[in-house]
Parts: C-alpha cells; structure tokens; sequence
C-alpha cells in the first residue's frame, strides 16, 4: 500500500476510531499521528462535508484519505477539483471488530460452531454488550501486542477478497 505524504484516516465508527488511536499512539502503523490530517481520527462519512472541512485548505501535496469502515457498498465521491490530488483506500472490517475480540478470547471455533452473526455471539455467549463502543475498545485492548495479535489472527482466518484491505495491512 503506497501513502501519500498527508494521511486523513477516517474511522466509520467509534470502535474502529477506538482502534486506530491504539495503534498510532503506539507507533504500530504504516504512518504517524504527525502525518495525519489535524493528528486524530476523522469522524467525517459525507465526501461533500470532508472536503469543504479539510481539503479546502490549500493542500498542494497528494493525501491519501484511508477509510476504515465496515460497509463494502459505502460510496466516497469527491468533486472532480480534488479527484487528482486524494487516492481513496478503503479498509473493510466486516465484522472485524467483533471477531478481534472472539480471537483474543480463544473461542473462534466455539463461534463458528455457534452460527450466530459475531455481534450475537459477543452479546449472548461472552456478555459483551458494548462491543462497539470507544470506551470499551480502548479499554479492552489496553495493551496494543493484544491488539495486533487478534488483528494478525483475523487476517489468518478471515476470507478477505482479493484486493481488498484489512486493518493487517495498516500494521507496521
């Protein structure tokens, strides 16, 4: 994955958000929290909004606007002023996050045999309710080697298709 100089790191929800302020703090992506847009996550979804938020700033350099977000359908249209200066990379976690926590509590295959939707199964087999919430996130993966490991384990037996990204790739 080739990265522009600027970075706009854009998280579709508060988990994902939770996520990537674990990993930038602790220095364990492909970028830093210096190269990214106002040095924090970007709670912006509406390509229309970002762009009259950020772009209008007089960026003369490329940026990479990096999507984290768990719909592969989500459309990011930017007007055609900005289309040659902003490479779109959108990294899919459906149903990533949940299943980073099935991971890192040992019981994929309990959930696999389950046949529950990994939201389901961490709210009635583990008593997660808050799954999604940044508070939780940040406090669950308090320590950031947890965190890649159940990323890494993810991306070991996930089927991710051919070309697209996950948050393993993000990851030093």
């Amino acid at each position: 994955m080739e990265l522009a100089k600027y970075k706009a790191c854009i998280c579709e929800g508060s988990a994902e958000a939770a996520i990537i302020d674990i990993l930038v703090d602790n220095d364990l992506l492909i970028f830093t929290r210096e190269e990214m847009l106002d040095e924090s996550v970007i709670r912006c979804r509406n390509a229309k909004r970002f762009e009259e938020r950020y772009l209008r700033k007089g960026f003369t350099d490329q940026i990479s606007v990096i999507r984290i977000l768990d719909s592969r359908r989500e459309d990011f249209h930017l007007s055609k002023a900005y289309e040659h200066k902003i490479d779109v990379i959108n990294v899919i976690t459906a149903p990533e996050i949940e299943m980073l926590i099935i991971h890192n509590e040992g019981v994929y295959d309990r959930f696999k045999r389950s046949g529950k939707k990994p939201s389901e199964f961490c709210k009635t087999e583990l008593r997660i309710h808050d799954v999604k919430s940044y508070d939780f996130v940040k406090g669950y993966f308090n320590d950031p080697q947890t965190l890649v490991k159940a990323i890494k384990e993810y991306r070991r037996t996930a089927n991710i298709p051919k070309g697209e990204y996950s948050l393993s790739d993000l990851l030093k």
